[in-house]
């Protein structure tokens, strides 16, 4: 057993106080961009996944149902490159890219950074964040719903395994459903385990390439999108 020493102790206790006064810096920025966003009637999606879960490929079937009948934008977090955003913007969605170089999560501030030049007149504003369910978890980005999404390659007990992203979640999309025949991948255990979890959890079933289920999930979305206009979200 190592008894750690009153100077480790010292560091520990000032890195808890740094941390804290980031994520309380980054809450109020939040909550400026989540009330500046309401007042003009945009919903605003943070999504969280871990890489390859599929969330630029559901932006892109959201991008196809939308098209003529809702506006959309997206602010696009990744580490490096911009393959993400191009793939949104071949789809004549109004695109913005943030790369962190290296930050594994997108903070508020950097969205602030960029919402001068988002559309006042939008109708969705999606935030796909980098691909990692950790560290997003923490940072609020002023959004008015969070989705985690889970693709059935990765398997069905990330939501024991990475409690937070879950609980701090309004909506979990399975993804990927298509292929579940396939492999040993269990969506009543993902849905159990999401739900003991976070019992508020919204929980869809979707295939983005094959339209499985995305009826459902954009039903959803219209429907928060009202509520939220209607001022009862």
């Amino acid at each position: 057993m190592v008894i750690p020493t009153g100077k480790e102790i010292r560091m520990e206790k000032k890195e808890v106080l740094v941390l804290r006064d980031i994520l309380g810096t980054n809450k109020k920025i939040a909550a400026e961009i989540r009330k500046k966003l309401r007042s003009k009637g945009i919903l605003s999606v943070n999504l969280m996944s871990s890489p390859g879960s599929g969330k630029t490929t559901l932006l892109e079937s959201l991008a196809g149902r939308f098209r003529g009948r809702f506006r959309m934008a997206v602010i696009e977090g990744d580490i490096e490159t911009e393959f993400d955003a191009e793939r949104i913007r071949a789809k004549g969605i109004p695109t913005w890219q943030i790369t962190t170089g290296g930050a594994c999560h997108l903070e508020a501030k950097m969205v602030g950074k960029v919402l001068a030049e988002i559309p006042a007149d939008l109708d969705f504003l999606f935030i796909e964040n980098v691909g990692n369910l950790v560290c997003p978890a923490s940072y609020d980005l002023g959004e008015s719903l969070r989705f985690v999404l889970l693709s059935s390659p990765e398997g069905d007990d990330k939501p024991k395994k990475y409690p937070e992203a879950f609980l701090s979640s309004h909506v979990l999309v399975l993804t990927k459903v298509d292929l579940i025949p396939h492999l040993p991948f269990d969506p009543s255990r993902a849905r159990r385990e999401a739900l003991e979890t976070n019992p508020s959890l919204e929980v869809f079933e979707v295939s983005a390439l094959t339209g499985q289920g995305m009826g459902v999930l954009e039903a959803f979305l219209l429907s928060a999108l009202e509520k939220l206009r209607s001022g009862h979200a």
